[in-house]
């Protein structure tokens, strides 16, 4: 039998949430640990005898003994990889502030970055939908909204007679009808595949083909109930999945006081560049950027990733310039606290960086907002108010400049830098664009109508090409919808950069 101690995951306060943390964290140990040692043992039998890091849901790695001991930070790890890698692209072609969308094929997951700084949250609810509140953590995760919207999501009629796409999934197995496995879920993927988006011959990055049969056999029911061809059907189900998608970005921007015009987005995951076009057109985003090997781009984030631990504690005190030495001395324990911890897996202290954040909120209040301070030494307490009053408007629309601010909790992050790959340019090989050409044919784009439109092999394209679309851009683990009306570059490390035509 595990036994964890609520210390020993969360020093927060707030009982229900540190009761629901341990229970789940004791619930998942004994699997965390079984797969971690047989990860462990399998590797070094195959001769690998090098440091093994997990990543966690903080966008940070750590050992494998520290999330066996605690591994709830390992929920949402592999989105936040993702989130990560969107960061680190950001700051590579010097875009600050994106919004990333990572659609997979049970669900899509978004979040937003702030001056190339993604928002961490300390609580967070697994398994929340619209209509149950889910379980409560206490742990750093990025900041995600997730909604069951993934290439896997079955469309079927509600109890009104209306369509509704996921939050059920076909999942990997039997998965959308268009695999042949079966003919009972008609998907957002089968709609893609009705619609010629993903072209016959380049299903799976062309290992199979779609099964058109059990296709129409999976949208039969639906074409009955709402009295539409299996065309008007797939229209209408890519129409709802985005739509439920626009709500999830939203739900990172403007009820969150930004505004999504002031963003990029990044689209990411198998489905994510099928969509994006879409979504940015909805929000008038100005432009749509998808990385290479965007279908598995969260390894690629989790190769980004820093060594990362989070201290936490929780002690209510009001603001005030006489606390200054307070608020140093509980942050210095941290400090010594995390070097112990580091100089445990033989890091040296001179290559341990920290960030400080507060947790503050206005007196009489129950939430409150994250502020990282810009300093530890020379704290100006009139500074750190300003700041907060700015923050707390921006979140919520208003701020109490006469009310006294409290400090709930200190939040000390400890970061050891680690190697990563470098990001390279891609040199042109001068191939002209009709090397990557591979058909044209007719997609149907919805309200813009069926269209003739050009197919090209990604890996084929070059920096510095722009072109016209419609479009589709096959590569082996997903496909880009250009629609009419846009066109799309090669920038020089060979992301694809989608915007409207001027």
């Amino acid at each position: 039998m595990e036994v964890i101690t609520s210390h020993e995951v969360t020093r927060e306060w707030r009982e229900y949430e540190r009761t629901s943390s341990t229970v789940l964290s004791a619930y998942v140990k004994p699997i965390a640990t079984k797969y971690l040692n047989n990860l462990t043992a399998n590797l070094s039998k195959l001769g690998y005898n090098h440091n093994l890091y997990i990543m966690q849901s903080n966008g940070g790695i750590t050992t494998v003994e520290d999330v066996k001991a605690n591994p709830i930070t390992l929920i949402e790890s592999g989105p936040a990889s993702g989130m990560l890698g969107a960061v680190v692209l950001g700051n590579t072609i010097n875009k600050k502030n994106l919004i990333v969308l990572d659609i997979g094929g049970t669900t899509a997951k978004c979040t937003l970055i702030e001056d190339g700084t993604p928002k961490i949250v300390t609580t967070y609810n697994i398994e929340k939908t619209k209509t149950q509140a889910g379980f409560p953590i206490l742990t750093p995760v990025i900041d995600i909204v997730e909604i069951g919207n993934g290439g896997g999501s079955i469309a079927w009629i509600d109890s009104g007679g209306k369509m509704r796409v996921g939050p059920q999934s076909a999942g990997a197995n039997p998965g959308p009808s268009s695999y042949g496995k079966s003919s009972k879920y008609f998907t957002t993927t089968d709609a893609n595949v009705i619609c010629n988006r993903i072209h016959k011959n380049y299903f799976l990055g062309g290992e199979m083909k779609p099964d058109f049969q059990s296709l129409e056999k999976a949208a039969k029911p639906l074409c009955e109930a709402l009295n539409m061809s299996i065309l008007e059907i797939a229209r209408g189900v890519i129409r709802v999945a985005n739509s439920n998608m626009v709500n999830a970005l939203k739900s990172v921007s403007v009820n969150k006081g930004y505004d999504p015009r002031d963003f990029s987005l990044v689209v990411i995951g198998g489905g994510g560049p099928m969509h994006g076009a879409y979504l940015a057109d909805e929000l008038q985003m100005p432009e749509v950027i998808i990385p290479l090997n965007a279908g598995v781009f969260s390894a690629f984030g989790m190769l980004m990733s820093d060594l990362r631990r989070d201290y936490i504690r929780t002690d209510v005190l009001d603001l005030k310039t006489e606390n200054f030495e307070i608020i140093q001395k509980v942050f210095h324990e941290m400090e010594e606290e995390a070097l112990v911890a580091y100089q445990r897996d033989n890091y040296e202290k001179e290559v341990v960086s920290f960030e400080y954040h507060l947790d503050l909120r206005y007196n009489g209040q129950e939430h409150s907002v994250k502020l990282k301070l810009k300093t530890l030494e020379n704290l100006k307490i009139d500074a750190i108010e300003n700041d907060f009053h700015q923050l707390h408007k921006k979140r919520y629309a208003f701020h109490l400049s006469d009310t006294i601010i409290e400090i709930v909790n200190y939040h000390l992050v400890a970061i050891v830098e680690v190697n990563k790959p470098i990001i390279a340019k891609v040199l042109p090989k001068g191939n002209a664009l009709s090397v990557a050409l591979i058909t044209s044919e007719n997609v149907d784009f919805d309200e813009m109508g069926v269209q003739m439109s050009n197919f090209y092999n990604r890996d084929l394209l070059e920096p510095n090409m722009t072109i016209d679309g419609p479009a589709i851009i096959v590569e082996s683990s997903t496909s880009t919808v250009v629609p009419p009306n846009h066109q799309f570059r090669i920038d020089e490390y060979a992301n694809i950069i989608i915007s409207k035509k001027q």
